[in-house]
């Protein structure tokens, strides 16, 4: 089985650049870069644990979740794993008249709750977001 990796471009300053390499060394990492992965995980355990909300990006996206009615449905959200929204409520778009966003887990197409805005959906996904991430779902 092979490791899946990702690669990722971390811009510093000099000064930044210099700690980063006295860091990595006094930890015994072979690179910075191994340095910093570790340093980020940790951040985001610790992050998880205090229950602080966690920022998280939403890009536009595809939201599947199953209505009220049982039928699964597919429409235009913002997501931002494991969460996404969609404008309308439990019975969909034109029930709710413009007027609320559906949050929703999405590996499950679970229905989390029904809020009146959108910004009100984000809120709530990053409260939600250290509890995920303890469970080690994010």
């Amino acid at each position: 089985m092979s490791l899946k990796v990702a690669s990722f471009t971390v811009k510093g300053t000099l000064d930044q650049s210099i700690r980063w390499k006295q860091a990595s060394e006094a930890h015994g990492q072979v690179s910075v870069g191994a340095w910093l992965a570790d340093a980020a995980d940790s951040y985001l355990r610790q992050l998880s644990r205090g229950g602080r909300p966690v920022r998280l990006v939403w890009r536009n996206g595809v939201v599947r979740v199953v209505r009220m009615d049982g039928k699964e449905i597919e429409e235009a959200g913002r997501t931002s794993p494991p969460f996404g929204y969609l404008p309308g409520n439990l019975f969909g778009r034109a029930y709710a008249g413009g007027r609320a966003f559906t949050l929703v887990y999405l590996p499950e197409r679970k229905v989390l709750a029904t809020l009146s805005t959108a910004r009100e959906c984000r809120i709530m996904a990053s409260e939600l977001a250290p509890q995920w991430l303890r469970a080690g779902e994010v």
